[in-house]
């Protein structure tokens, strides 16, 4: 079941809006506040965010900036009261996929999240136990989320969708922010612990996510 993070202050409008995403499957948190949703979106795993714009504590504009800047790529849609173009601009600036006007047709509503949470269910990668979705960069081992830093990210994605192919250690040396063979096998080693796997070096040449 998709998880879904809806952030709405309207008490009517948010209680509404979590039965009916629920009534369609959705397993939906509603909360009133940024820095709630904040809260939430750190030390939860969701599928979507549906944020509302002008909300206390922390808007929803600034809330999404602070995500994205914390490599945090879940797929977000706005609805907001805020119809002019500069507020749609801003919303999609900020890391958005939709943007939906207040008042909005239900149905519109779900069609929408349907083809966002869509869109990730079929990109998703697997290897073995371990789920990696590039559109959010999330990783998962088991039902657990793995926590990796930018750069481990980054080397997972490359390994992951070249599954059986030796990936040339330059092109892996330039994902680093300090380049050297030494950063580069820490981290080759970080993730082989993290995410209990093999990672075969080829000596010379590069690494290898051997095919299972």
């Amino acid at each position: 079941m998709a998880r879904i993070l809806l952030l709405e202050d309207d008490p009517v409008l948010g209680e509404s809006l979590q039965e009916l995403l629920q009534e369609h499957g959705f397993d939906t948190v509603w909360v009133t506040d940024g820095e709630a949703a904040a809260e939430r979106a750190y030390n939860e795993r969701f599928d979507l965010y549906l944020l509302d714009i002008n909300v206390p504590l922390l808007n929803g504009f600034d809330l999404l900036s602070a995500l994205r800047d914390a490599s945090d790529r879940t797929p977000a849609v706005f609805i907001s009261a805020l119809r002019d173009i500069a507020s749609m601009t801003k919303g999609f600036e900020a890391g958005a996929g939709d943007y939906i006007k207040k008042p909005f047709d239900v149905e519109e509503l779900l069609l929408r999240i349907r083809a966002r949470i869509g869109e990730i269910g079929e990109s998703v990668l697997r290897y073995g136990d371990i789920s990696y979705d590039p559109s959010s960069g999330r990783i998962t081992r088991g039902a657990e989320p793995v926590d990796l830093g930018e750069i481990q990210r980054e080397i997972w994605r490359l390994l992951i969708e070249n599954t059986g192919q030796t990936i040339d250690k330059g092109e892996l040396l330039d994902l680093l922010e300090h380049p050297s063979d030494q950063a580069l096998r820490f981290h080759i080693s970080s993730l082989n612990r993290k995410l209990g796997i093999k990672i075969t070096n080829v000596r010379g040449v590069g690494y290898r996510l051997e095919a299972l």
